[in-house]
């Protein structure tokens, strides 16, 4: 019983710090030469970097251009979630028809464990869903900084959830990102950019990014401890539960009126902004995989400065002194934390295990 609960907690600890099993992060890591290992990192780094900034670029496209004046988020949204569910379900019977060629988990859906995933099915929406309404009302160059506070939240949850504390140096982490959060909201503010809607929504998604790592860590057993099917009946409830917002927002209606609606183009991007949504899953996997959940989450954050320069030089923006501060805060903050996140789990690694003797005579 004690054995069964100090699993789940430590499965829960894991999902809010990010972290994974230890001794699976170096499993074969010296099996291959290093040039070869070094090359194969450096690939699958660069084509997550390439995949997740072109994600933000085609969304922010689809969701605020003047060109395409499409005002429908959810609708956009629904349809990124449809393309992934079609996509998983055609693998898997590609893999299914193919043996061998395509490795793939079959995909049958099954309304009871449709019903198992409900719950995280609903944090992920919230978490897709106020992604994309950040993006919507703020600029590229800050959504990184809006929706900033993922980390703080895990932080809190933590505490709130196994009470956890939370070492000194960590916290300090926290207050750096918190602070950068701010100083960001007053320069976006002083330069008269400032969105409440698009920071709330920021917030909100950082919120459920926090959310969806323990529902994810709780559920996973419901469909076998498979990514894929979990992402495949997250992604048909999503579209299910869709479809009751698309009516009552009147986003159904604004799509008939839509000038575009017929283009061919409009189609293609909107496609393709489901497939880069399918494709984000399966390389963020991919960089767990080739490196490990703390190098993740270094490269993310590596990333996120290169979007947020990238942003301001493509949409030709021009930023105060103190506005890119507060990215820097934001960013040496998160990667403060994963530093000593590392540090600690290290530590508690390297502790030696008291034998079952010893236990007992300090119990005694």
């Amino acid at each position: 019983m004690n054995r069964a609960s100090l699993k789940r907690s430590r499965i829960l600890h894991m999902a809010l710090m990010g972290t994974s099993d230890p001794s699976r992060e170096t499993e074969a890591s010296q099996e291959k030469p290093f040039v070869l290992r070094a090359l194969q990192i450096a690939l699958v780094v660069s084509l997550y970097w390439v995949t997740s900034i072109s994600m933000v670029f085609l969304n922010k496209y689809l969701l605020d251009s003047p060109s395409l004046r499409l005002d429908t988020p959810i609708f956009v949204t629904f349809y990124q979630c449809l393309v992934t569910a079609l996509l998983c379900k055609g693998l898997s019977t590609l893999a299914a028809c193919c043996p061998g060629a395509v490795d793939f988990p079959t995909l049958r859906l099954d309304l009871r464990v449709a019903r198992s995933v409900l719950p995280l099915s609903v944090v992920f929406i919230g978490m897709i869903t106020f992604n994309n309404l950040c993006l919507k009302y703020v600029g590229v160059a800050f959504y990184n900084v809006g929706r900033s506070l993922t980390t703080v939240f895990n932080v809190l949850l933590s505490y709130l959830l196994l009470k956890q504390t939370t070492s000194f140096y960590a916290l300090l982490t926290c207050s750096i990102i918190i602070g950068g959060f701010w100083l960001g909201v007053d320069q976006e503010g002083a330069e008269g950019t400032l969105s409440w809607m698009g920071t709330i929504f920021g917030v909100l998604a950082s919120l459920c990014v926090s959310l969806n790592a323990i529902y994810t860590k709780k559920v996973l057993p419901a469909v076998d401890d498979s990514i894929w099917r979990l992402t495949f009946y997250n992604n048909v409830n999503a579209c299910v539960l869709f479809l009751p917002l698309l009516l009552l927002l009147g986003e159904l209606r604004a799509l008939c009126d839509f000038p575009q609606l017929g283009s061919a183009h409009f189609w293609v991007v909107m496609t393709l902004g489901g497939l880069f949504g399918f494709a984000i899953g399966y390389v963020t996997g991919l960089q767990i995989k080739f490196t490990s959940p703390l190098t993740h989450n270094v490269s993310g954050t590596a990333k996120a400065c290169a979007q947020t320069v990238l942003a301001v030089l493509y949409y030709e923006e021009t930023k105060s002194f103190l506005w890119w501060m507060s990215n820097m805060m934001v960013l040496g903050g998160s990667s403060a934390y994963t530093w000593v996140r590392g540090r600690e789990m290290k530590k508690v690694q390297e502790e030696p295990i008291p034998k079952e003797d010893e236990k007992s005579n300090v119990e005694v």
